[in-house]
Formats: C-alpha cells, sequence, structure tokens
C-alpha cells in the first residue's frame, strides 16, 4: 500500500496490512522471510564510476581537444619542451576537476549513514535491541526520548511525543504526534500519527508499526531524487563548450584553407604554413588561465566563509538570475525568541533574537521596571517555572536543552531580570504534570515559603486550552476582574496572523496540601496571567543580503516545510514582499507543468512543501531559463540542492546529505555570505570575459598575419615556434594577472549576465576584429620594414615578435584597473593601486629579454639580439594600440 495512504487508516486496519500483532509484534520465521523476500532496511549506494574513467572524463571537453591538438601539432615539429608544456596543462587541468569532484556522489552513502541506528523492538512478545538494519515491514518499534526513529512508522500509541522533523519538512519546531486515523490528504508535515526515519524524537513515548524500510521510506524516496536528478552544466562550461566548437571548426576552416593557398602558389612550407595558423590561432593558455581565474575565486570565497567543492561553481554564482532558499537556519535564527507578550490588558513588544539574552521589555517603545507591571511579572515567572528545559553554551554559542519554545520563554523571563533560581528558591516544584496532546498545557505545582499554607499551580499551553479552565484575569494593576474571553482570542488571533506561536499562561492557588497534582485541581477558575507570543526570527544579515540581491536583479524566493502564514510572516521581514500569496504544497501538488510556469516565477514564498516539491520547483524554474542556485539543511533539501545550477548547503547545521549534494558550503551558515559569493562569482565572470578578450585578439592577430604572409610575402612573418612561445608565455604571463583583478564597484549594481548570452557577444566579436586588425597591420608593417631595410629574416622576426609582445601589453593596459586605478591613487593616496598587471608586465620584460638576448635561446627560437633603438622602436609601434582599444572601451562603457 502507498506509503501516504498510511496516515488514513485504522489502527487495526494498519496491523491488518502489515500483518503484524499490536502486542505481540511479529514472530522470528515471519521476520526471516521479509529479509529474504524484502530485503534489509538500508541503501544501496548508486554504482559510481571508475576513478579511471572520471579522470579521463575530464579530458572530454572540446577546448581540451584544442590543447591535445597543439600538443600533437608541436609532437610532430619536434618541439618537445613546448608539447610538454601543452600537454602538461591539459593533465594539469584534469588533475584539479578530477579533485575537486571526486567526492561528488556521496550523498547515497551518507543517507545510509543516517537512517542506520539501534531500534527496541517487540518480536515475538520479547523486547528485544537490535540494530535498524534488521526491522522488516510490521515490526513494533518502541521509541522514547532521544531515539532517532529507524523506519517509517504508523503510531499505534502515544504518550506525550514530539518528533523533530527539521531536517525532513524544514518545520522548526519538533512535531507533536497522536495516535488517532487522518482523513484526506495531508503534506508530510501534517501526518501526526507518523514519524519517519531519521527523525528524532525529543519528548514522550511511543509504540509504532513499521510500514516501510529502506527505499520505501520518505528518507529513502529522495535518495531515489538523487539518483535521478541529471548533473546539469554550469552556463560557463555550457558556453566554453560551445565557444571551443565554434573556434575548433574557424581554426580547422582557416588552415584547411591557407595550406590550398600555399600549395597552389607552390610553396615547399604550405604544410608549415597550415600549422603555423593552427597553432597561431589555438589559444593554449586559455583553460590554463580559466582555471587559475576559478581556483583564486575559490580562495577568495573561503575567506568570505564559503568553500567551493566544485570549481565553476564559483562563475555560476555570478550568473544566478533566482535564489532558493530554506527558512529554517538559514534565513532565520534557528532560535525561537519572544517578540510580543500580552498581560494585564497590555501589549508589550521585546527586542533582541536568540538565546544569548540580549533585549529589553518595551511598553509603548520605552524600558519597562519589571515591578511596575505585576502581571507582566507573573506571566514571565509562569513561563519560567513551567518550564522543563534550560540554556547552555557550546562552542560559544547558545543553545536549548529541551523543547525551542520552553528556551525562548527561559530567555523572554531573563530580559525581565528573572532568573529560575530566584523563582526555584522562592517557590520550589512539588509536582508536574507533563505536556499530553489530548490536554494541550502542562502544569507544574509549588509550594510558597513566605506562606506555608498555600500552593500555587502554574500552567501553560494552547490559547484555547487554558481559556476554558480560567474564569478570572489580572488587570494592569495586578487585580482579580471577570475575564474576557473575547478580546484574549482577539489578541491571539492577531499575533498569529504575524506568524508567531502563540503559548497562553495562568495560575492557580491551592488551599489544601496536595503531594501531587491532577487534571482534576486545575479544571476550573484559574487566572488568566497573560499570552506570549514567539517566533523563529530573520537574521538581520539575511535582510541586508536579500536587499543587496535583489538590486543585483536576482529573485528570492523562500521554499520551506513550515505553515504558510509563519513563512508569509518571515517573508514579511525579511523584505520578500510578492503580490502572489504564498503557494502550499497541496496546492502546489494540483498544478500540471503549465500552469506551474507563471506562478513559481511571480511567487516569492511556497510553505509546507514536501522534498519531491522542492525539486519540482527548482526544475521548473530552470525550464522558464532561469539560473537557479538552492540554499538548504537538511536530507528534504538534497534533491534540490543536487538538481539546482548550484546547491549552497550550511557547514554548521547542514546535514552530511546536503553537503554531499552541494557545490557550495557555508562555513557560518550566514545567508550573508550568499551576497558575497554573488559578488565574487560576477568578479570571476567579468575577469574571464577580461581574459577571454585579451587572448583572442592575440590569437586571432597571430592568424591573420600568418594568412596574409602566405598570400603576400614569401615568408612566414612568425614561425610556429615563436608563436608557441607568444602564445604560452607572453600571453599566459599577462592574462593571468587578470585573473587576480579586483571587483568592480558597480559589479552588485546591475543585473546578472543573461544566461544564454554567449561567450563570442557582438561586442567583443567587434573588440576582437577590430585588436586583431592592428595586431596585424602592426606585425606586418614591422615585418616588411625590417626586411626591406636590413634584407635580415631573422631580426624582422625577431621585432615582429616583440611588437606584438608590446601590442599585447600595452592592451592590457587598457582593459585592466591598473591605469585607473593609479589615477584614484594620484588624486587620492588612501585608494589601492591594482599592481599586479604591473608584475606580470615585469615578467613579460624579463621573458622577451631571455626570448631574444641570451644568445644559447636564440636557436631554440631563430630569433637575434635587438639594440635598445630596436627594442624601443618595437615598443613604439606596439603602444599605438591604445588608440583603437580606448576607442572600443568609450563606445561599451558596460564592458568590464
Amino acid at each position: 500500500m502507498a506509503s501516504y495512504q498510511w496516515h488514513q487508516l485504522t489502527i487495526p486496519e494498519v496491523a491488518q496490512q502489515v500483518g503484524s500483532d499490536l502486542s505481540q509484534g511479529l514472530n522470528p520465521e515471519i521476520v526471516q522471510q521479509r529479509q529474504q523476500t524484502e530485503g534489509f532496511n538500508e541503501f544501496q549506494a548508486k554504482k559510481g564510476k571508475s576513478a579511471l574513467l572520471r579522470f579521463l572524463q575530464k579530458f572530454n571537453q572540446p577546448l581540451i581537444y584544442i590543447l591535445l591538438i597543439a600538443g600533437l601539432i608541436t609532437l610532430l615539429l619536434k618541439d618537445w619542451v613546448d608539447a610538454g608544456v601543452i600537454l602538461g596543462v591539459t593533465v594539469i587541468n584534469a588533475v584539479i576537476g578530477f579533485i575537486q569532484e571526486s567526492k561528488a556522489e556521496k550523498a547515497i552513502a551518507s543517507l545510509a549513514q543516517s537512517l542506520t541506528t539501534e531500534a527496541t523492538v517487540i518480536r515475538g512478545g520479547q523486547k528485544i535491541l537490535l540494530n535498524s538494519r534488521e526491522l522488516v515491514r510490521g515490526d513494533l518499534v518502541l521509541l522514547q526520548s532521544g531515539d532517532r526513529v529507524p523506519a517509517d512508522l504508523r503510531l499505534v500509541k502515544v504518550r506525550d511525543l514530539q518528533v523533530s522533523e527539521a531536517a525532513l519538512t524544514g518545520e522548526s519546531l519538533p512535531v507533536i504526534k497522536t495516535e488517532e486515523s487522518l482523513t484526506g490528504d495531508k503534506v508530510l508535515g501534517d501526518r501526526t500519527n507518523m514519524a519517519y526515519a531519521g527523525s528524532f524524537v525529543t519528548f514522550g513515548q511511543a509504540r509504532g508499526l513499521v510500514v516501510a524500510i529502506a527505499e520505501q521510506t520518505e528518507t529513502g524516496r529522495i535518495s531515489q531524487l538523487l539518483k535521478t536528478t541529471v548533473e546539469l552544466e554550469t552556463p560557463l562550461t555550457r558556453k566554453i563548450q560551445q565557444f571551443s566548437k565554434t573556434l575548433l571548426y574557424i581554426i580547422l576552416g582557416f588552415a584547411t584553407f591557407t595550406f590550398v593557398v600555399a600549395l597552389g602558389q607552390g610553396k615547399a612550407e604550405a604544410f608549415k604554413a597550415a600549422v603555423a595558423l593552427a597553432v597561431s590561432a589555438i589559444p593554449e593558455g586559455l583553460p590554463a588561465v580559466v582555471t587559475v581565474t576559478l581556483a583564486i575565486g575559490v580562495e577568495k570565497m573561503a575567506q568570505r566563509h564559503a568553500i567551493i567543492r566544485k570549481l565553476p561553481a564559483v562563475e555560476t554564482l555570478g550568473s544566478t538570475t533566482v535564489i532558493c532558499s530554506d527558512k529554517t537556519g538559514t534565513l532565520t535564527e534557528n532560535q525561537m525568541t519572544v517578540q510580543a507578550i500580552y498581560a494585564g490588558d497590555h501589549y508589550y513588544e521585546v527586542t533582541g533574537v536568540g538565546y544569548e539574552g540580549a533585549g529589553e521589555i518595551l511598553s509603548q517603545q520605552q524600558p519597562i521596571e519589571l515591578e511596575n507591571h505585576p502581571p507582566l511579572r507573573d506571566c514571565l515567572s509562569c513561563g519560567l517555572l513551567c518550564n522543563d528545559s534550560k540554556l547552555q553554551i557550546e562552542e560559544g554559542q547558545w543553545d536549548v536543552v529541551g523543547d525551542p519554545t520552553e528556551g525562548a520563554l527561559i530567555v523572554a523571563a531573563s530580559k525581565g531580570s528573572l532568573t529560575f533560581s530566584q523563582l526555584d528558591s522562592a517557590y520550589p516544584r512539588l509536582d508536574t504534570l507533563p505536556f499530553e496532546s489530548q490536554y494541550q498545557y502542562m502544569a507544574t505545582l509549588h509550594s510558597e515559603l513566605e506562606n506555608p499554607d498555600l500552593q500555587r499551580v502554574y500552567v501553560k499551553g494552547s490559547m484555547e486550552a487554558i481559556l476554558q479552565r480560567c474564569g478570572f484575569q489580572l488587570n494592569e494593576q495586578g487585580q482579580t476582574v471577570p475575564l474576557d474571553p473575547q478580546k484574549i482570542e482577539q489578541i491571539t488571533h492577531e499575533m498569529a496572523a504575524k506568524g508567531l506561536r502563540v503559548l497562553a499562561f495562568a495560575q492557580g492557588e491551592l488551599t489544601e496540601t496536595l503531594e501531587k497534582i491532577d487534571h482534576a485541581h486545575i479544571a476550573e477558575n484559574l487566572i488568566f496571567l497573560g499570552l506570549q507570543g514567539m517566533i523563529d526570527p530573520p537574521r538581520q544579515e539575511a535582510i541586508a543580503a536579500i536587499q543587496a540581491c535583489q538590486r543585483a536583479g536576482i529573485q528570492v524566493k523562500m521554499i520551506t516545510g513550515d505553515h504558510a502564514l509563519t513563512a508569509t510572516a518571515i517573508a514579511q521581514q525579511l523584505g520578500l514582499n510578492s503580490n502572489t500569496p504564498a503557494l502550499k504544497g497541496l496546492e502546489l501538488s494540483r498544478l500540471n507543468d503549465q500552469e506551474l510556469a507563471p506562478l513559481v516565477t511571480e511567487t516569492s514564498v511556497f510553505a509546507r512543501v514536501a522534498p519531491e516539491q522542492k525539486l519540482r520547483l527548482v526544475e521548473a524554474l530552470q525550464k522558464n531559463g532561469e539560473i537557479v542556485a538552492m540554499t538548504g539543511d537538511g536530507v528534504n533539501d538534497a534533491p534540490a540542492l543536487k538538481q539546482a545550477d548550484i546547491g549552497v548547503a550550511m557547514g554548521i547545521t547542514g546535514t552530511e546529505v546536503a553537503k554531499e549534494a552541494a557545490d557550495m558550503i557555508l562555513t557560518d551558515d550566514n545567508f550573508a555570505a550568499i551576497a558575497s559569493a554573488v559578488e565574487e562569482g560576477r568578479t570571476v565572470y567579468d575577469n574571464l570575459l577580461k581574459t577571454i578578450s585579451f587572448i583572442l585578439p592575440v590569437n586571432g592577430g597571430e592568424g591573420l598575419t600568418i594568412l596574409v604572409g602566405i598570400v603576400v610575402f614569401s615568408n612566414l612573418p612568425i614561425l610556429p615556434v615563436q608563436i608557441l612561445w607568444v602564445n604560452m608565455v607572453s600571453s599566459v604571463a599577462l592574462s593571468a594577472t587578470l585573473a587576480f583583478e579586483s571587483k568592480s564597484p558597480q559589479t552588485m549594481e546591475r543585473p546578472p549576465y543573461p544566461p544564454r548570452q554567449p561567450l563570442l557577444s557582438r561586442k567583443l566579436l567587434w573588440r576582437v576584429g577590430i585588436i586583431s586588425l592592428f595586431n596585424v597591420l602592426a606585425v606586418l608593417g614591422m615585418f616588411e620594414f625590417i626586411l626591406q631595410e636590413t634584407n635580415n629574416l631573422v631580426l624582422a622576426r625577431t621585432m615582429a615578435v616583440h611588437t606584438l609582445v608590446a601590442a599585447e601589453t600595452f592592451y592590457l593596459l587598457t582593459i585592466s584597473q591598473c591605469v585607473p586605478s593609479l589615477w584614484n591613487w594620484i588624486g587620492d593616496r588612501t585608494q589601492a593601486i591594482a599592481y599586479v598587471p604591473l608584475i606580470g608586465i615585469g615578467c613579460v620584460l624579463l621573458l622577451q629579454i631571455v626570448f631574444s638576448q641570451i644568445s644559447w635561446i636564440n636557436p631554440l627560437f631563430a630569433t637575434q639580439p635587438l639594440s635598445l633603438l630596436q627594442a624601443l622602436f618595437c615598443i613604439g609601434v606596439g603602444i599605438f594600440v591604445i588608440i583603437p582599444s580606448l576607442g572600443l572601451l568609450s563606445l561599451s562603457k558596460n564592458f568590464p
């Protein structure tokens, strides 16, 4: 029977369906039969590809094909050193990618670990402890506080059971469980008679029948979703692959054309000319520079509390158009906080968030003196004394041991300067009535040291349960007056409309001396003390981060398993305003893909969402052309994290499942780090565009030089080995500096790059064409002039190479931030100078000296030493590239 129907069946029907006895459990013989036919309660990890195959796949990229072609060509030319350099770059690139992604398929293994635990079961009437792996459908499992639920259970007997399902549903508070059957469709978080594998028992006891094991559990269904999600390419890899394929076809076409022309002219160097053109046009250094740029982005992200598990994820954030975020612990503090109190017919505001206790209680925006507000003092005292939880510090952070709502009550009392030790000494506890779901309240009995003949009882619980037991309430002066239930109900609804969870408080005085308290003792005539409304508040830094993302043209959407009212209230505080109301999981399930497409774009809040629905929302956004980042921390987030263009997991509260499915991990669990990540990703993408706009004109100029040289001149202006020098030494040394460029002040003030915008945009093509043309004129002009003046072919080629390197050096200065930052520094000496390009230029200067001025290097590259005047002449010609470059920048101010 399908898992979604178990909550609808009565207990006898469930026992009949699973073939079990509600008192004796299963017989050992039946257990053995089911283990043989249905298997064990464990996940089967997806069989991954071999390490060798995964490593070889790193070479399966068009850009790597180009590198391999260049390496093979240089091998044919017997340039062993250059061939070694080129092939070495391909291997290094593959090794880096292999290491970065070697752990990407561990999510299923982590899910298996999340399920394995010990379980107490009744078999054949005997209570035994066994490994949860041995559970079968129909086993009768016993649960108590602190247990991890070992399989999906239909609860058959419950006593005060509360289960934390945050990792599965995203709901921040433990769920109060019952054994009653439910009617109609219910989302996962509303199935109160079910306990799911991997969740934790925070309070109470229960018995449950196993209705699903292993991959049939809700957690198992998530593992199946992880297996079926497709590993998507990132925008960067998609664009580079398309760009590389286009470039490869162009290069092969021009090389073939060059070969045919040279052959038609009867030139013996036809093949050598074709090889030279191919080598000149192939950007050998581009993959290495791309890898370096991404690696630098990874390092910068680590400094900003984000660990990148896959290199392209840095750039992907820069292209992100939508961020889908979990609520609990990601956008919120994951610490329940009292924000409003109603006591003595007076409304109070409570400031501060979390369990640290910073904040105060305000009345009409002014801090209060507690002794002047007796009803408030009694309400806070009740919340502090009728309480079984405590606060403690772990690793420098305050945390609650027990119920989060009780932790919030302790903190609220401390903001009124009340402590448990102070009150407990005055009103020591004698007995407790623990919370039970059928009563919806907790009560404690206390003696009163100042009046030994009087006993006091404190009660806290739901508004409905408390009001029906009260006959009086306190007015503002602390006097007992008749109860006004209508007004209290109105205040409760107003608080709930703000997304607050509301608890009511009451007290009673007993003239008889009791040792134990019973429900009959608090059935009527209690004095209503007040209401406390609490919520898991949004992180303040998350509010600023969302504003930054919205300014940058990025939509932020909240996808949570929590209730719609709570989610909407949090969304309003975060600034996620939308004209469309929150879309609930049940409503979402009734929509087909066509109906969902417009809603997923217009809606900002999705509540009571099941795991597979998170996945569906991400897929719907991707079908709309969005680049989606998904944040999360629970098991329920893992499929969507893996499906998203970039999955972002929380490092502190995140489960191992979420971390292994993600591309990026936030070490401080701070949503604000995502805004920093987006900024860094955009900077990386800008720097990649700069790198491409720098390398391609160099290669384009070289290719055109060879092509024109074959048609016009009898000798090649630049030899293949000299082209390799320029591409692999000079170009890489210069272009690598662009990877270190700092962010622009306008980085987060513009929309994302269009996801479908190719790397070779129209503006970039114009830039490549014009700068390539200038390089052709400069190199051919220098070559022809020196050849005519000196009739020295070696000198002409040497000066042609120096001219090309000089031109690309000055071109680098026009597209980097070096010169603008220098001008800023002159105007304001506190401004930083982008000096990294200067380091690259210095390195190239030294390399060019080696290239032509070292005697034992000259035979390797067919060069000869230059005089100072000749070197300055090359620089003088190259500097003119500034004119077309600055002209292009003025026509394209938005170009990075």
